[in-house]
């Protein structure tokens, strides 16, 4: 059987999948801040077009995918799905191991699948700029490639300590024709607030998503674009299991558990939503997501109403969270220091509809270094993660032939620095202290 299994253009997915009306018990509204109750839409309309606002609360289970847009993902997609059989060999397990290889975009990561779609969108609502955050730089590139091609300017708010430590991601951004800054930059209040406390802060994505929203509301023509978190985020996401189970479906194959990092929720909603439906209906099937010991915001963070931001300018959300004004440590899987979690995950996990592992940074780049030398792809930082956990999962019992599907969410070419100082030996695990995490919920909204 061949490796790489790829799904001819004609059997491309034109319908996002919206797991919405599936999760049992299903989501509470976002509220606004000023008093507490549902956030009316017209709000929301002053940052997103009204098609997004639509997607994110629509009760259809299935929503097309505009032409325009398939247009666009008919550059890289449908993508690889790559039966990792060297991997398998070296682990000396009798389970298969298949990843979706995300890594094929434009940008080089699964991010370019909600870029493209919010791009468009906002295009068609009369808007010539986006403003955004980016933590790893992996959103960001994805948004300055869409915006390009619909014609419209990009500024990019990019968290400190990535902006130096992945120079390469910039050059990506500015190539592109985005603007970027690192966050907190002196462009806006929040920024300016933060740099005036401490003019060395790493930053967070906290903080780049309040830049971003200053940014948005003072210049005319101008919205807001997010690259995880947001249902609508995840819906779009959701086009990379569906193509993965109709691949698995060639070869006859499903997956026993399927596997992605969470950071902000999008990259392991992408994979694992296509397959809620088939869980809640019986089928035994385990859905995995994996976070960083140092930012767990599901195994040891709160489920309660937060800000997704630090200066509480968002809607406040109902998921596991640290607390909005949570400074994470500058691990390099920088795409996994956020705050919070999807209200579409944190609802699957608190319905016991999804299991979540959290993993340090050590063994996920030991893991990164062997699927590199055994499959050829030098996975991102993220990524590392869910190549720990396919390989925990493979040789729990190396006798049992189980099938494990994981996302390989993009390519750490751009990440190589990260890659050589784990060879130098000057990474180091953390473990965010419990005392700091109960400090930070303290924090957190009174819901009366």
């Amino acid at each position: 059987m061949s490796k790489q299994i790829l799904l001819p253009y004609e059997d491309r997915i034109t319908q996002w999948y919206n797991v919405l009306p599936d999760i049992p018990n299903g989501l509470q509204p976002p509220l606004d801040p000023e008093n507490n109750q549902p956030m009316a839409p017209e709000k929301l309309l002053a940052i997103f077009p009204g098609a997004l606002l639509e997607q994110e609360m629509s009760p259809n289970p299935w929503i097309d995918i505009p032409q325009a847009v398939q247009d666009i993902f008919a550059i890289w997609r449908p993508s690889p799905l790559v039966r990792a059989t060297f991997l398998e060999k070296a682990l000396g397990t009798k389970a298969k191991i298949y990843f979706k290889n995300e890594s094929v975009s434009p940008s080089g990561s699964h991010k370019t699948n909600s870029s493209v779609p919010q791009a468009y969108y906002n295009q068609q609502a009369g808007i010539h700029r986006l403003a955004t955050e980016t933590g790893a730089g992996q959103w960001g590139s994805a948004l300055s490639f869409a915006t390009q091609k619909f014609g419209m300017e990009c500024m990019v708010y990019m968290v400190k300590i990535s902006f130096d430590q992945k120079p390469y991601r910039k050059a990506m951004m500015h190539t592109f024709g985005a603007e970027v800054v690192a966050s907190p930059s002196k462009l806006t209040p929040t920024g300016q607030s933060i740099l005036a406390k401490d003019p060395n802060s790493p930053g967070s994505l906290g903080i780049a998503i309040s830049e971003a929203l200053e940014d948005t509301v003072s210049h005319p023509g101008t919205n807001y674009a997010l690259g995880s978190v947001l249902n609508h985020v995840c819906l779009h996401q959701t086009i990379i299991g569906l193509e993965a189970k109709k691949q698995l479906a060639m070869v006859g194959d499903y997956p026993d558990v399927v596997i992605g990092c969470c950071g902000g929720g999008s990259n392991f909603a992408g994979i694992a939503n296509p397959f809620v439906p088939d869980k809640l209906n019986g089928k035994k099937i385990r859905l995995l997501g994996v976070e960083p010991a140092s930012c767990p915001s599901m195994t040891r963070g709160v489920y309660a109403y937060d800000f997704g931001d630090l200066s509480k300018r968002t809607p406040m959300m109902q998921m596991y969270t640290l607390g909005h004004d949570f400074i994470p440590p500058g691990i390099h899987a920088g795409g996994l220091r956020y705050h919070g979690m999807s209200p579409i995950v944190s609802a699957l996990y608190r319905e016991k509809v999804i299991e979540v592992m959290a993993l340090h940074q050590l063994e996920c780049f030991e893991a990164g270094v062997l699927f590199a030398k055994t499959e050829g792809i030098i996975p991102a930082p993220e990524s590392c993660h869910a190549i720990r956990a396919a390989i925990m999962e493979a040789t729990k019992d190396l006798n049992e032939p189980k099938t494990i599907l994981f996302n390989l969410s993009g390519h750490g070419l751009l990440d190589l620095a990260s890659y050589e100082q784990y060879h130098a030996g000057a990474l180091s695990n953390y473990e965010y202290p419990a005392e700091a995490i109960a400090e930070a919920t303290k924090r957190l909204p009174k819901i009366c």
